[in-house]
């Protein structure tokens, strides 16, 4: 295949700007042509709604339905942060994110001498059942989905949930929301951990059973590239340690006696959106394709919903600047288009202030604003897939998806994505 570009990484003779690289570390062409495209459409592409998904996990995609606006927000008390979500959601938000501050991370009560310092700070602080009763004052669980960023004691704020629910009258069967339930990439990027690996599986995989048979509507996990992606991660490193970690847990469930099918439906996924837009749409289509084939020939996989990688977007906040910080509107704009173009489930467009404080309630406004003019304003959600066919979108998909095999590949090698946890690998590769 000829690059018409021949100068180094990619750049042509008399060509401005820095040098450029695609996702999987490759020159990137100066153009790109039919032949750089290798794809059986059948076979890699299909419409949006059919197997492989890599155009899109629905057929109609955002004509049938927009992406959840689904803001982070959590900070101080219960009560304060509950007039946060509720500010939101007057503003047109769709759906609830709560952040939880480091002592509820970690499962320590806000009295705890290891807890001074941290309350309330990075996210709202939840020890007891009165706590959650009062962050969902006023805001009836039947008519709002919740995604709750929570790991370690995951299955104990879930079920806090459910009781708050309950006393509102709210059928279990009839929740929806996502708990984030993905401590393997604690081991990898943040640290906040209680139990070791194998234990923490255990209670991965017990939430599995308990969701499927109780909380039907409800993900019981989402498995994180972001965090890994914000660490220093590079796409490819973001597609492979994701879905190795997904492969870890669905492993485990299996393991442990459950049917596939009865729980995968239930998996979510969470990715980063950087602002090299036409890098990431390929990222998030090669992670589809990926993922479906690895739950029909891996795990054999019947039921449609099972070969589904659905995700939520959160833009990336290590892009965002202190200095000039009203230009990350800009970057945030950019990088929230990327998600949408790449067919994302749900959305958090960062603040823009974010490099210095937690959102005012202006820049929180500001953020949540820029999905609605993306949705309402522009035609990005006229067309499932809108970059499909595009021959550089096509080939970058093609070398994301190789290169994010051939990572997991190395990562089976090492026993899986446990054993590479314990013997450093993922850590080392991203920093």
């Amino acid at each position: 295949m000829s690059d018409a570009g021949s100068s180094p990484a990619g750049r042509a003779p008399g060509e401005g700007g820095h040098a450029r690289t695609t996702a999987s570390g490759m020159p990137a062409k100066t153009v790109y042509r039919p032949d750089d495209v290798a794809a059986d459409y059948d076979r890699d592409l299909a419409d949006p709604g059919a197997f492989p998904y890599t155009r899109g996990v629905y057929p109609t995609m955002y004509r049938g339905r927009l992406w959840t606006m689904r803001q982070y927000a959590g900070f101080a008390s219960a009560a304060e942060s509950n007039r946060r979500y509720k500010y939101l959601l007057e503003q047109g938000q769709t759906g609830l994110s709560v952040a939880f501050d480091l002592p509820t991370q970690m499962g320590y009560d806000s009295d705890h001498p290891l807890a001074t310092g941290e309350v309330g700070k990075v996210g709202v602080a939840i020890d007891t059942l009165a706590d959650m009763r009062a962050l969902f004052e006023g805001i009836p669980l039947d008519h709002v989905s919740t995604s709750m960023t929570i790991n370690a004691p995951a299955a104990i704020l879930l079920l806090l949930y459910e009781l708050v629910a309950e006393e509102q009258g709210v059928d279990p069967a009839e929740l929806r929301g996502t708990i984030q339930n993905d401590v393997l990439k604690e081991y990898i990027a943040r640290g906040t951990y209680i139990f070791p690996p194998q234990p923490s599986l255990r209670l991965v995989t017990d939430t599995f059973a308990y969701c499927a048979a109780r909380l039907p509507r409800f993900h019981t996990i989402s498995v994180s590239g972001y965090h890994m992606a914000e660490a220093g991660a590079t796409p490819v490193q973001e597609v492979a340690f994701t879905l190795a970690d997904a492969v870890a847990y669905v492993q485990a469930a299996v393991d442990a006696g459950l049917d596939v099918d009865a729980f995968a439906p239930q998996l979510s996924f969470f990715f980063v959106a950087r602002a090299t837009l036409l890098a990431e749409v390929a990222k998030f289509r090669a992670a589809r394709r990926l993922w479906a084939r690895i739950m029909a020939r891996r795990f054999g996989a019947a039921e449609p919903k099972s070969h589904m990688l659905r995700f939520h977007t959160q833009t990336a906040g290590v892009q965002l600047t202190a200095q000039q910080a009203e230009l990350n509107l800009s970057r945030v704009t950019i990088q929230a288009l990327a998600a949408t173009l790449g067919g994302t489930q749900s959305l958090h467009a960062n603040a823009f202030d974010e490099a210095l404080a937690l959102p005012s309630e202006k820049a929180a406004r500001l953020a949540l604003r820029t999905q609605q003019v993306l949705a309402h304003e522009t035609d990005v959600a006229s067309s499932a897939d809108p970059l499909g066919g595009s021959w550089l979108v096509e080939a970058l998909t093609d070398e994301l998806e190789a290169a994010a095999s051939e990572e997991m590949a190395r990562i089976d090698e090492l026993g899986g994505a446990v054993a590479a946890i314990e013997a450093g690998h993922q850590k080392r590769e991203i920093e």
